[in-house]
């Protein structure tokens, strides 16, 4: 049961397993089927185990972590957790197709080739063909990084989700920069359209809806500044969905707003086939240091690339 668990720094260094990982391999969530635990995956339950409450009224202090040398290992996944959820509360995630992992920081994806028309097959003809090949050009991974400064004294007083909000803070500008270049890769070499007028209208957003042929519009991607000249639009009231927080426009493709994009491009994107991701591993910490209390700095990294899956799942309209 989770309360036998022996926990130790080591469970961070295990090659090919995350922390998690190795947690969920020596307490299985399947054992606690149809108990009040179902719900927790390991780390939440040794959260229970020692009493550490990370949010609502009786919330715990960073100090809480570590009250004893096994429930301080626990730290370096909270803090963990915290900076990932951020991260995925940016633009970046809503971009995404799919998301590859790579042992190394080159990788070499596969290409789609259909030069042959979609059709009926004549008896004794050539079947049309579509062709998937190594691609030619490699992917090379950036590392993006942080250093977060809080010394243990400074903190230790802390409640749990403050500091956890700090740190989400700091995941969701990390992942807000990771995307500037998801952007970038988005906006280039990919076929563009031009607004019909001075200005941007309704009807230029009609245009770029019909630019997709073979592709459906999911996300129209665009500047807070381009965003707000959108949302004035007469044919924008009724478009803000009454449930949610997303807004979309009235054929139905969601309307992101974007601040890695500048005011004279939007980009029309099929989210299914546009973007592959490819990262290296997870978020990494120095989890020995905050593990000891050496909190001066929290290093923060990840290591992440970006292509274009098919070319023709996005379009540039051009506003200039």
């Amino acid at each position: 049961m989770y309360q036998e668990i022996k926990l130790e720094k080591g469970m961070y260094h295990l090659a090919g397993k995350s922390f998690l990982q190795a947690l969920e391999q020596a307490d299985p969530d399947s054992q606690y089927a149809g108990t009040p635990l179902a719900g927790l995956d390991a780390y939440e339950r040794q959260l229970k185990r020692f009493d550490i409450r990370v949010n609502g009224p009786s919330c715990d202090r960073v100090e809480k972590f570590f009250t004893t040398t096994q429930s301080a290992v626990l730290f370096p996944e909270f803090v963990r957790r915290a900076v990932m959820q951020g991260m995925q509360e940016a633009v970046l995630s809503e971009l995404t197709a799919v998301v590859s992992r790579c042992e190394s920081n080159r990788y070499q994806g596969c290409i789609l080739t259909e030069e042959d028309e979609y059709g009926t097959a004549e008896q004794g003809e050539q079947i049309p063909a579509s062709t998937i090949t190594e691609g030619d050009t490699v992917t090379t991974l950036s590392k993006y990084a942080r250093v977060v400064n809080a010394s243990y004294e400074a903190v230790r007083q802390q409640r749990l989700d403050v500091f956890a909000l700090m740190l989400r803070r700091v995941g969701r500008e990390l992942a807000e920069c990771v995307a500037k270049s998801a952007v970038t890769v988005l906006g280039t070499g990919v076929r563009s359209i031009s607004i019909d007028g001075a200005s941007l209208s309704y009807g230029d957003l009609a245009a770029l809806y019909g630019s997709f042929t073979d592709f459906s519009l999911k996300a129209v991607l665009a500047s807070p500044a381009v965003m707000a000249q959108i949302l004035v639009m007469p044919q924008m009231l009724e478009s803000a969905s009454k449930d949610t927080d997303e807004i979309r426009l009235p054929f139905g493709a969601r309307l992101i707003k974007c601040p890695q994009l500048g005011d004279t491009t939007i980009l029309g994107v099929d989210t299914d086939f546009a973007l592959e991701q490819i990262q290296s591993s997870d978020v990494v910490l120095e989890t020995d240091k905050l593990i000891d209390r050496q909190l001066d700095c929290i290093a923060v990294s990840v290591n992440i690339g970006f292509r274009t899956l098919l070319t023709g799942a996005v379009v540039k309209l051009s506003l200039s």
